[in-house]
């Protein structure tokens, strides 16, 4: 304190007073950053994982705080900002090249530390913590991932996400101050998943792990807000929800997470360095403020000079341009007055922001072409290096003659010899490894960087789709029929009072029981030998006659197989009386579904079956002659099968061509030569159907119905009514069969694959 008076000694008060708050304000500045910085991130390191996945680990001196993650589309970055964090680590940027991850770069300043992830391409990260380590998974591409943190007590155990996840709370929509438009959708919890991606012209962002209130399963319309984007539709999906943001025009999009938001921003593109006014063949629009030109013979710099002040713009006119011209122009923009001189006068521009270059025409051309040439010849010359890319899904193989093939268009004119290199400069070179499916480049440096990214668009996962099928065999059987049977049989007596068989007194009593006598004493026991075809008096008169009887039935129309029948007997001493009504009735139901289900990767055949074969023997005479008879054993497929091709549609629909059997063994059938063979029911189905995912759609049924009744009768006594019954059968049948098939694709998302 004492040197601190001796050296202010002499100063103005004024002075000294701020000269001691600003050390104090310094003290305290520094003490408050000292306090703040509570975390210092110690090491940066990554890890190559399987299927071009890398997986970065930031190492805090404590748990790490945590993380506001947000990703760029143009350039592509993933963005990990640490708050109250300094950094650490002495490595600026590390270099990775592996997959889609180019290198990671770290910087810190003010108290706050970030992590940038240089992507060639956009793609997909999950983060989640290992005690003070902060680990993030980077794919290979936009799908194969999550964007979730989670914290991990034990390392080597994950919990997995649980089916039923927290609730989307709310779903908003803003315009930002540069017109770009900004969805905020508001989370309930940790643990939804969020991945986006372009998809023609649409964004679509899926929200794993995420319920979707009913009140918010809605489309909003954003015309009104003049940005970009047009409209948002949210819908629940198998394993989350899934937003589709349709745009407008070119956009670049962005999205960042925090602990209870994820915002998407879709902002419009910005413009080329070049004026899309000057490209060829474009109609120009001009939009500039208007101008009023009338000059006679006025030189064509002092023209462009206030062309120049009107506009604002930089200038630039070559010492080829020259001449005089004559304008008069009225209430016209001047970026169209412009054109006009240049036109007028042969003359081409070119435009670099603000700057614009004026020339001849063929001065830019040869200018264009030689700026072309030394790229060219830059290329050339530039070192070859070799490069090696992994290939996970695909074969490498493949996508080598994929790089290396010619222009499909024919070339007639002799084109150049690198037209003839595929997607190769003129001196590269490409080759592959079957054992480790790598490829291995050599070409220029940027020729590489091209193929990579390239590359990494070519070798994604295949979808898979998961098809169920049901096959519904119904059928409904109802018959019934009605019998009768009838007869009456008599004999006659002589007119003496003498039976037909000799000197029988005569037989008129008649009993149920079949005994009895009236005027004679020997008819005791008559009626039962004339039942029993065997008459005979007891006093001896006369001994066995034969007896004839009118035999069988007058009417016999029974049911063939009868459930219940009712029968009536009525006997006289001189006729005999048979009446026999019988019933069937027969119902019956079956139902027999079937439910096969095959998951198969987009566009390819996935076939699945079940059922047996069927043996049979047939014969067939021998070659060697005398009757001898050579068997041969065959088989016959009675199976249930399913085959079935899925493509899988931009708009995320399934395209099915499918084909659907079921066939069945109904009977054996005599062969003509000897042995049988079998009768097979079939029930086929060959079709193709465009379905949404996880939507059940009847692919096609047949429903058969067979209806029959049948009468047989006497003619004309089966017609007359009331009676008419005794003279007739009735037979009634209704059998109904029904055949349905459903089909249901469910396309699987990442996380169960």
């Amino acid at each position: 304190m004492t040197t601190s008076n001796t050296h202010l000694r002499g100063r103005s008060p004024r002075l000294v007073r701020r000269a001691v708050a600003l050390l104090a304000c310094g003290g305290a500045l520094v003490f408050a950053q000292s306090a703040l910085a509570a975390s210092t991130l110690k090491d940066v390191s990554y890890d190559a994982q399987p299927g071009g996945k890398v997986e970065l680990r930031m190492t805090f001196d404590s748990p790490p705080p945590p993380p506001k993650v947000f990703t760029t589309g143009n350039p592509p970055r993933i963005a990990v900002d640490f708050a109250d964090t300094t950094n650490g680590f002495s490595t600026r940027h590390v270099d990775v090249n592996k997959g889609a991850t180019a290198g990671v770069s770290v910087v810190g300043a003010g108290g706050r530390t970030r992590v940038v992830v240089e992507l060639y391409r956009e793609s997909a990260y999950a983060t989640h913590v290992e005690g003070n380590t902060l680990v993030m998974e980077v794919s290979n591409g936009p799908t194969g991932a999550t964007t979730s943190t989670s914290v991990v007590s034990d390392p080597t155990k994950v919990a997995p996400s649980a089916s039923g996840g927290p609730a989307i709370s709310n779903i908003d929509f803003r315009r930002g101050p540069n017109g770009e438009g900004r969805i905020i959708v508001s989370l309930a919890g940790s643990g939804i998943t969020p991945e986006m991606h372009k998809d023609n012209g649409r964004v679509i962002v899926s929200l794993g792990h995420a319920t979707l209130p009913e009140k918010l399963a809605q489309r909003l319309d954003t015309l009104d807000f003049a940005t970009p984007v047009q409209s948002i539709n949210t819908t629940s999906v198998a394993g989350g929800a899934r937003m589709e943001i349709r745009v407008k025009g070119e956009v670049e999009t962005s999205a960042y997470q925090s602990a209870d938001e994820y915002v998407v921003e879709v902002a419009p593109k910005k413009a080329a360095p070049t004026d899309p006014k000057l490209l060829k063949g474009a109609d120009p629009v001009y939009s500039g403020n208007r101008v009023t030109f009338n000059f006679q013979d006025i030189p064509v710099r002092s023209a462009l000079q206030l062309i120049a002040d009107l506009s604002g713009l930089n200038m630039v006119a070559s010492d080829s341009v020259g001449g005089s011209v004559t304008l008069r122009l009225v209430n016209v923009p001047w970026d169209q007055a412009l054109d006009v001189v240049l036109r007028a006068k042969g003359l081409d521009k070119r435009r670099n922001g603000n700057v614009v270059w004026i020339a001849p025409q063929a001065e830019l051309a040869t200018y264009e072409q030689n700026l072309a040439d030394a790229r060219q010849k830059a290329q050339d010359n530039a070192e070859l290096i070799s490069d090696y890319v992994p290939i996970s899904y695909g074969k490498a193989s493949d996508i080598a003659k994929l790089l290396t093939q010619g222009s499909l268009q024919s070339n007639t004119g002799g084109g150049s010899s690198s037209a003839q290199r595929g997607f190769l400069s003129s001196r590269g070179s490409v080759s592959f490894d079957e054992r480790t499916n790598t490829l291995l480049i050599n070409d220029a440096p940027e020729k590489v960087r091209e193929l990579r990214d390239l590359i990494g668009v070519l070798d994604r996962p295949v979808q898979q789709v998961l098809i169920e099928s049901r096959i519904v065999v119904a059928s409904d059987s109802f018959s019934r029929d009605l019998g009768v049977r009838w007869g009456v049989q008599a004999f006659q007596h002589s007119p003496g009072g003498k039976n037909v068989l000799g000197t029988t007194p005569d037989l008129t009593t008649t009993t149920a029981g079949g005994t009895g006598a009236s005027a004679g004493a020997g008819a005791a026991g008559l009626i039962t030998q004339v039942h029993n075809n065997d008459v005979g008096l007891a006093n001896g008169t006369v001994t066995n006659p034969s007896l004839t009887l009118p035999g069988g039935y007058n009417v016999n129309l029974p049911v063939a197989n009868p459930t219940g029948s009712i029968a009536l007997g009525i006997i006289g001493s001189s006729y005999l009386v048979d009446l026999e009504l019988s019933a069937a009735q027969t119902e019956g139901r079956s139902e027999v579904i079937s439910s096969p289900r095959v998951i198969t990767a987009n566009q390819q055949e996935a076939v699945i079956k079940q059922g047996q074969e069927i043996g049979y023997v047939t014969y067939q005479a021998s070659s060697s002659g005398g009757g001898a008879q050579n068997a041969t054993v065959q088989f016959k497929d009675a199976v249930l099968e399913l085959r079935v091709t899925p493509t899988i549609t931009a708009d995320s629909r399934v395209y099915l061509k499918i084909n659907v059997t079921k066939d069945a063994l109904n009977q054996f059938v005599n062969s003509p030569g000897g042995g049988s063979v079998p009768q097979i029911d079939t029930r086929e189905i060959n079709t193709s159907v465009l379905v949404d995912n996880g939507q059940t759609v009847v692919l096609g049924g047949i429903y058969e119905v067979t209806k029959s009744n049948t009468i047989d009768k006497i003619p004309g006594l089966g017609d007359i009514p009331g009676i008419g019954v005794l003279f007739r059968r009735t037979s009634r049948q209704n059998d109904k069969a029904e055949l349905l098939i459903f089909v249901t694709p469910r396309i699987l998302s990442d996380s169960l694959q």
